[in-house]
Formats: structure tokens, sequence, C-alpha cells
């Protein structure tokens, strides 16, 4: 073993062709990689043999892992410290990062309760004040929970008095949570920590106990195990969670991978979400005011996503795209729930529509080319009217208690900082709450939304921002951004981050590629499964449109992505490496033969089919998975691979295989480096001190291998190698 660790250290060379004094010239940093050892490990699918020589990373409690994370980082901290401005990067992004941000107030008993960060706070605070008084104080501050601030707060949900709250935390960035139960009047402790939660909610039934969700601790690594059997349970104030009711998810006939529960705000009713996939739900009743009532089934398969925004009395209120592709919203009584009783109070429209509730009222807020629009119905399905947003961008929020007198969205763009309004929703007036007080004018940069032509005559949208008057001569550094993937849309938003690089005169594009919710069902299923490569395609092609009209060229264009994104990068650098100069996938799904086998990665199966699924789903997998194409004697893209050691949802073995695989075949300069933050997980909850040393290591590397030698803002020369 000790051996085999000492091995590992030795290194190779890839620049052997150049001495010293051509690396100098041509902006090119010697890098010598670890030896990463292969093993003889084969798996048979239908009857083809696949090789998996780096099989011996997916095990992250072994010292030989540990010791090639070790030997890896220190290679990528070396050569990220020859970076001339990589620390003038990080200090313009803590410049520019340390401004207050407040968060939309909600009320909660007697308090009025609001996330604040006074700037470089590795995490956010809750502060509280009496409602209708002017003394805050903090509540809670999640930086008293380590010093590195490596343990975040995961979730905060307050029993219906108010006088109770429950909040979740997470260590070094996994899934894996604990719960603690607070008196919010002393802050103290009640009751024990209850441990071993896993992609759960909080959901109080009224001031007695709440709903939460969780799997048995799995056999092996906590980390990347399989877990696939999803519970939930009711814990009851005052007993110890060996006591805690198995609501749902203990036998066979009940296994799901995701089940989750909803108590309404009146108390009187739990629904249940079981699913197997993250598209697709069932949905169960449970009339909590009735002593023992029995579960009522009302969906019993996952053709739908179906969930219930609100209840006035038994009258439900549910959105669904069942029949419905870009979701409708429907009611129908708790005593006849079933489908066949549904009645469309707000009709499905050409654009996607998703639905909250706040002060008595639905707001629909619809995506037109990924666009905000909100419009405020009645509980009668009356529309009251079309609510008058900032300007073009993404309005988020318009939700609350029905009690609430006033509600809060906030509104932002690629340009634009996020800024909060309050709502009057009897009057339909918006006025400014809270505006940013950040270093940054947004009237110098400007975003415009361009529709281009994918491979097979998709037409695509995709916004691009950028600092105003830049000139389109094919030389602007450019980050070419997506995700297309899980019905997730990519809407207008501000980055701190993204500011600074649009004011090295950088250019952001985001292409709403197929794979994603913008248009609907029918939009995401058309980049799932045997349809997968139209995201790729819709990727490519949104590089070829920046290229063909000189807003870059290969030289200066970045793509970069993160999970479902990360796989993006991977698949398209490898099957493309001649586009990008520049690739950084981050927490990549990247083994697209084994992904299942790790954690819940089996509930992505709707998006990607499995290997064991028939050959043909086998083979279309193996020809697109990125560890399984990267070819002797390419050139690939200068590439900074980012994981987390304790990446709990796509570990972190993805990322090592893929970079193994790079770092061994990889012909030519091009850097081919991976940096595994520690105490990191999948990304939530990432310290503020370490965000700012990522993207400063990631667009110092980025335009270090465009061939810059200072920052594009600068009066000096770029030098081409």
């Amino acid at each position: 073993m000790r051996n085999l660790a000492l091995a590992m250290v030795v290194l190779t060379t890839i620049t052997a062709c150049k001495n010293e004094n051509e690396l100098k010239k041509s902006n090119v940093i010697a890098v010598t990689y670890p030896e990463t050892k292969t093993v003889d490990s084969v798996d048979t699918y239908f009857g083809e043999q696949v090789k998996d020589p780096y099989r011996w990373l997916e095990d992250d409690r072994s010292e030989e892992t540990g010791e090639w994370v070790k030997a890896q980082n220190e290679v990528t901290a070396d050569y990220l410290a020859q970076i001339p401005y990589r620390q003038e990067l990080k200090e313009r992004l803590e410049e520019i990062w340390n401004y207050e941000k407040i968060g939309a107030p909600f009320i909660e008993g007697e308090y009025t309760y609001y996330y604040k960060n006074d700037g470089l706070q590795n995490q956010s605070v809750i502060y509280r004040k009496k409602t209708g008084e002017d003394n805050e104080e903090v509540f809670l501050d999640p930086n008293t929970f380590s010093k590195d601030g490596t343990i975040s707060l995961g979730g905060l949900n307050f029993s219906k008095n108010g006088k109770l709250a429950a909040y979740q935390i997470s260590e070094g960035g996994s899934d894996w949570r604990k719960v603690i139960i607070m008196d919010v009047e002393s802050k103290k402790q009640i009751e024990d920590t209850i441990v071993d939660v896993k992609f759960s909610g909080i959901s109080w039934k009224n001031n007695e106990g709440f709903y939460y969700s969780s799997y048995d601790k799995p056999k092996g690594s906590e980390l990347s195990a399989k877990t696939d059997q999803h519970k939930l349970f009711y814990h009851k104030l005052g007993t110890s969670q060996k006591q805690d009711q198995l609501i749902y998810g203990g036998t066979e006939a009940q296994k799901h991978r995701y089940v989750s529960g909803s108590v309404t705000e009146d108390g009187n009713y739990l629904f249940i979400y079981p699913r197997n996939s993250t598209s697709g739900t069932k949905l169960l009743m449970q009339d909590l005011s009735q002593p023992n009532s029995k579960m009522i089934t009302i969906l019993e398969n996952s053709d739908s996503d179906t969930g219930v925004i609100e209840n006035v009395g038994s009258k439900l209120y549910l959105i669904t795209n069942r029949n419905a592709p870009n979701q409708k919203v429907v009611t129908v009584d708790a005593s006849n729930p079933s489908p066949e009783n549904w009645k469309d109070l707000i009709p499905e429209t050409e654009n996607v529509l998703r639905a909250s509730t706040g002060s008595g009222y639905i707001f629909a807020s619809y995506m037109v080319d990924a666009v905000s629009k909100v419009k405020q119905y009645d509980y009668d399905g009356k529309l009251v009217r079309e609510i008058e947003l900032p300007g073009v961008g993404s309005a988020s929020g318009f939700g609350g208690k029905k009690e609430d007198q006033v509600i809060y969205y906030s509104f932002s763009n690629y340009i634009t900082p996020s800024t909060i309004y309050s709502f009057n929703p009897k009057t339909g007036t918006s006025e400014v709450y809270i505006k940013p007080g950040i270093n940054f004018d947004a009237d110098d940069f400007e975003s415009k939304q361009v529709f281009y032509t994918s491979k097979d005559g998709t037409k695509v949208p995709m916004i691009i921002s950028y600092k105003k008057g830049i000139e389109l001569n094919g030389k602007n550094p450019t980050i070419l951004y997506s995700y297309g993937g899980f019905n997730i849309s990519l809407t207008p938003s501000f980055s701190i981050a993204n500011a600074v690089w649009m004011e090295q005169g950088g250019i952001y594009a985001v292409p709403n590629i197929r794979g994603g919710g913008e248009y609907g069902k029918k939009w995401h299923d058309a980049g799932t499964k045997l349809e997968k490569q139209n995201v790729f395609d819709d990727f490519i092609a949104a590089a070829e449109y920046l290229i063909d009209n000189n807003y870059t060229s290969s030289d200066y264009l970045a793509i970069r992505g993160g999970s479902n994104g990360g796989l993006l990068v991977g698949a398209t650098m490898t099957q493309r490496p001649d586009l990008v100069k520049v690739a950084i996938p981050a927490v990549g799904v990247l083994d697209m033969l084994r992904y299942h086998t790790f954690t819940s990665g089996a509930g992505w199966a709707y998006d990607y089919g499995t290997s064991e699924d028939n050959k043909e789903m086998f083979d279309y997998l193996k020809g697109y998975s990125p560890i399984h194409n990267v070819k002797e004697g390419v050139e690939y893209p200068a590439t900074l691979i980012t994981t987390g050691d304790h990446d709990d949802r796509v570990v972190p073995a993805h990322s090592f295989k893929f970079a193994a695989e790079l770092q061994s075949k990889q012909t030519g300069t091009n850097p081919t480096l991976i940096r595994i933050e520690t105490d990191a997980g999948h990304g939530a909850g990432t310290p503020v001190s370490k965000t700012i040393e990522q993207y400063a290591d990631i667009f110092g590397f980025t335009l270090y291998n465009m061939g810059y030698k200072v920052l594009p803002n600068t009066t000096k020369s770029k030098i081409k190698g």
C-alpha cells in the first residue's frame, strides 16, 4: 500500500518536446503530473468488454486516493500560483463582493426575520426584529458553526405559532444533514439533534412536530454508496428520533428514490410526493384533521409532475403538467381528489407556468423565451392584473402566507444586481425595498437576446452580455455557459463573479439549450436519453454562432458548466476539441456507464437512461460518455476540472477519472489540471472566501490560457505564443 502511494508522486513531464526557453516564449507553464496507476478492471455490457483502469479512484476512503488528491492539488496550486494576475483578480472579486446583502423579510410569530451578509461573511446571518419595531438582533449566525465556514445552514423552518424553529446544518458541503430544534425566544436547543437527514425539507404539523425525509445509512462509504429507498418520517416533539413514526417508504411497494412531505398552511392536510427520478411524481394525501385517517392516493403513477400550492378549506389548488406540458393550475375537492374531478383554473398557454400563492392570491409566473412575465389571479381564477416588472429579466418570489398584507419579489438580469421589491397585492404597486450598494455600474453594460439555429434546424435563444462599446473583432475573451438537463431553466440572473469577468472586457453568453425547461416538457424531453446529443449539438451551435458573428474565436472561447453542465462541457470538449481554447467542467457527471451506481445517481435515469437498460442505450451512453471518449494523440483544450472531496451528489470519482484519462492521453502543451476543494461538496453552502478563491483561479486559468500575460482591461499588449 505504501509503495503504491509513493509511486503516485513519481512525476512525468508532458512538455519534453519544448525546452524551457520555448515555454517562456509561448506563455506555457511547464506542468508535470503525478503518475496515476492503472488497474485491470473490466465490465461487460451486452457482450462488450469495457476497461475501467482508474476504478480504484472511486474509493473515497482509501489512503491511495487521498494521496492522489493531495498530489494533484499540489500540481494545480503550483500552476495557478504562477499566473501573474491571479491575486489581482482575487482582490477585485473581494472588493466588488464586499457590500451588504439583505434578503426579503418574512414574519414568523411575533418576529420579522431576514438574512443579511455584511459583505464578505462566509455565511449569511439570520437577523430579526419584533414586528413593528426597529431594534434588530442576531437570531442565528452560521458563521459560528465552524471557524472556516465549512459548516453551513441547510434550511430553516418555523412552527405554526413561530415559537419553535428547526434548522438543518451541512458539514463540509455534504447532502447529509443534521436537524437542530430551538426555542426562538431563548435561542437555545431544546432537544437532541436529529441526524442522518438527506434531500429533505422540514414541514411542521402545527406546533406538535414535523415531517422530514432520509435514507438508511448506506453500507460502505457515506459519500459514495448507493442510496435508493427514501423514507418520510414524523418527529413528535418531546420524543427521541428512535421513536419517530415512519409515514411512507418502509416497504418494497413504497420503495422510491425520493420521498417528500408537505403540510398545508392550515395544518389540515399532508401531501406526499414519491418519485423514482427527477421527473414524474406520484401524489398521496392524508387528512390530518381526522385522527387515524387513511392515506389517499391521488396519482398512482409518475407520468406527470403535480404539486399542491394552496387549499381553502377542502378546496385544493394544484399545478400540474398532466395533459399540459407547459403546466396549468387546477382545483379539486379533497373529498374526491382523483384527476377526473380536476377543473382548470388557470389553463395551459404557449409559455411555461410556475405558480405561487400569497396574500390570498395566485401569482402565475410565465417564461417567455426565458424572461419573466407575471400575472395575478384571485382564487376563483379571475385575472386581477399583469404585474409591471422593473425591466426585462427574472422575477422570483411572489409568495407568502394568506394573511400577509405585503409580499416581496426580487428582480435581476445578467447586468442588473438583484433588487428586492415590496408589492401591494390590493393596489398592484411595487416599491424598491432593498437596492444593493454594489460597486458595479449596470449602465456600462448590455445584454441582448439572439436566436441561432442548431444542427437539426431547431431555433435556440441565447443571451449575450458584455461591456458597452466592445469591438466585434473575434478577439474578446468569452465564457459560454449552459446546463441542458433536468427541466432546469436558465433565466437571467446577476453574478458578482461574472460582473468581474465582464469588467475585464469578457463576454458572458448563456444559451437556453434543450434538456432544460424553458419551453416546457417537450423541450426537456428533446434533450433526454436517446435525444441527449441534441443538448451537445445546441451548445456547439451556440459556440459557432459566437465565432461566426465575431464575438470571439476559438482562441478566446471557454466553455463552462456544473453538474449536468459539467457533462455538457466534457462531452463538447471530447467531441469538438478544436472548438474552444479552455474547458471548465465543474462537479461533472462524466462516467455515463456507472453514474447510477453512486449515491442517488439512479434517480437521474429519466434524463440519461442507464448502461444496463438495453444495448441501444449502452451504446448511446458509451458514445458520448466523456471518460470513455478521451483519445490518444488529440490536443484537448486547456482544462481545469473542479470538484469537492465531499460531493456526495455527483461523486468526485467522475472528475478524478476524467482527469486521469486526459492527463495520460493529452497531446501538446495545453494543461489538464484538477482542482479538488477540501471539505466542500456539490456547491451549496460553500463559504464566500472559498468561492472567491475558486473564481480567481478559474478566471486566471482561463485568461492565461487565452494568452494574456496581464489582465485585458490594462493597456499592455497580449502575447501570442
